[in-house]
């Protein structure tokens, strides 16, 4: 079976997010953790992404997460990820610090991804 597509086609964007969030309660990693659990899951349930705790791993108050979303419309992603981080604004016990967002575009030409950073 051979199976070709149309390069010109590939309208594959990856959103990129990464995030700080500091827990002003929290006095151990369990505090922690179980903060970071319950926003993981409210994103989780909410928008449809990739998440995963990435930095600061063994400090109580300090969390670094990444979040990626894959679609074929720039225009939802960003927009389902700029929802994600008003959500993350509002969030009672983590505090967003800072956050980075970036697109990627795979199908480019030439096999070589081209970035578009906002913030």
């Amino acid at each position: 079976m051979n199976l070709e597509f149309n390069q010109s086609d590939d309208n594959t964007v990856v959103g990129v997010l990464s995030v700080r969030l500091v827990m002003r309660g929290a006095s151990t990693l369990k505090d922690k953790r179980r903060v970071i659990k319950s926003l993981k899951d409210r994103i989780g349930n909410t928008f449809n992404v990739s998440i995963s705790e990435v930095g600061t791993l063994n400090h109580c108050q300090y969390a670094r997460l990444g979040i990626a979303m894959v679609g074929n419309d720039n225009k939802y992603v960003n927009g389902s990820l700029s929802k994600l981080i008003n959500k993350l604004r509002g969030a009672v016990a983590a505090e967003l610090v800072d956050y980075h967002l970036e697109f990627v575009y795979p199908g480019q030409a030439n096999e070589r991804a081209r970035f578009e950073y906002l913030k």
